[in-house]
């Protein structure tokens, strides 16, 4: 079959890799793509909300199958414009509908669906601009550090943090009062900080039945020691050490059956990934955030650790089959090493010429912000490539992917080059 993945980053090379193995697949197609998808792929300069050229494209290919990749043709609506075409309607796409994509488009929604479905998650409060006076009192209730998020899309770094309430008002009044995050921040959720240890877990559902699918444990700070800015992602290992059975067996009791009767039970369609962020305070989980589709930089470590054929999989999702198919996993740990422009999350340059990748052995390389030009691949964005190695250890895994990215070169590449460290005591 004919398939076409939307977007542009490591997750949708990721996607591209796995499902090119697939012996049911003819062609593929990433619209946009990027240099890294093209040994996969036929790229498609086509933008990812672009949803009439889509259509064109789909009709004109034969294209049995759409996975979507980011987040904001979720929240758009893909899947309904899909649905209520006469000519799309009967074609597979991978995410869920606009109203399940609220579950990440807003985070005042899926905080009310999680406490109309008990589902385990931090006290909060959801404030406008209007209500900035309300919103600095109610701050005052909590202890700190204080947690901002909001409401919107922020391409993953509309969370705040500050450690004092000083900040914490500061910072407030500039994300509701001066829009920090434009829109996105035009409602501000203020929530109780959690004391734990982060990971995710990922959920591919068809509507009805789910595949809980690999743990993984992404570092989003930009410094060392998580320190400095949030980013999209510096790097992630899966499995996690300290999510042991016990543990996901409370995560799958507690959150993900009551996410996907939740769903269910309010007639909202979703087929497709469920990413829930967690955290894990002393063996207990507690949802942080749920994404409306896989995490980036963790699908690099989680697709990777999937033996099973994903097209297959995938198919199952548009038909509701999934209970039918049986997924098989690679015991091996993952991890994946980010390299980044120099400057991420603030300004940086675009167009550096990327030499080495030739010279890496042993690792999965997978292009997040790059493009051809001319005979060269240059950098086209702040993350630029994803290294993912496996390993008998997490130690092993993390060796090899340094090892990889110093064999990697561009002006002003940074990496972190802790990534991992913290788990390794506990491997």
């Amino acid at each position: 079959m004919n398939v076409l993945i939307i977007g542009s980053g490591g997750r949708e090379n990721a996607f591209a890799w796995k499902l090119a193995q697939s012996e049911k697949l003819d062609k593929l197609f990433v619209c946009p793509g990027n240099a890294g998808t093209l040994q996969f792929a036929t790229n498609v300069n086509i933008g990812e909300s672009d949803f009439e050229s889509i259509k064109k494209f789909v009709i004109e290919n034969t294209i049995k199958m759409v996975v979507v990749g980011p987040e904001g043709p979720l929240v758009k609506g893909i899947y309904d414009f899909f649905k209520e075409d006469a000519q799309l309607k009967n074609i597979p796409v991978i995410g869920p509908s606009k109203a399940g994509a609220q579950l990440e488009g807003s985070k005042d929604f899926s905080k009310q669906f999680m406490i109309r479905h008990n589902i385990p998650t931090a006290r909060y409060g959801t404030f406008t601009k209007e209500q900035l006076p309300d919103a600095l009192k109610f701050l005052e209730g909590f202890n700190p550090p204080y947690v901002l998020k909001a409401d919107g899309l922020a391409a993953g770094k509309g969370v705040v943090i500050p450690d004092n309430i000083i900040d914490a008002k500061a910072e407030l009044s500039e994300m509701l009062g001066n829009a920090k995050f434009g829109e996105a921040s035009s409602k501000v959720v203020i929530e109780e900080f959690l004391k734990g240890i982060e990971l995710s877990v990922f959920v591919l559902t068809d509507g009805k039945n789910y595949k809980i699918l690999p743990s993984a444990k992404d570092y989003k700070r930009i410094g060392e020691g998580d320190t400095g800015l949030n980013t999209g992602g510096m790097g992630a290992v899966s499995p996690v050490p300290f999510a042991d059975e016990t543990f996901l067996k409370k995560v799958e009791e507690r959150i993900v059956i009551p996410t996907i009767e939740g769903l269910r039970k309010e007639n909202i369609e979703y087929k497709g990934f469920i990413f829930i962020g967690l955290m894990n305070c002393k063996g207990e989980p507690y949802v942080i955030e749920y994404n409306c589709r896989m995490g980036d930089p963790e699908t690099e470590v989680v697709v990777p650790r999937i033996k099973s054929d994903l097209l297959e999989l995938f198919e199952a999702v548009g038909k509701q089959t999934l209970n039918e198919i049986k997924i098989e996993l690679d015991t091996r740990t993952a991890v994946t090493v980010m390299l980044v422009s120099g400057g991420y999350p603030g300004d940086f340059e675009k167009g550096k010429i990327i030499i080495g990748i030739e010279n890496v052995t042993q690792s999965l390389i997978f292009h997040a912000g790059t493009k051809i030009e001319g005979e060269n691949i240059v950098t086209n964005g702040g993350r630029v490539m994803a290294i993912t190695s496996y390993g008998n250890t997490i130690e092993e895994a993390v060796g090899v992917s340094m090892k990889n990215a110093e064999r990697i070169n561009f002006d002003n590449k940074y990496y972190r080059k802790d990534i991992g460290k913290d788990l390794m005591n506990r491997d």
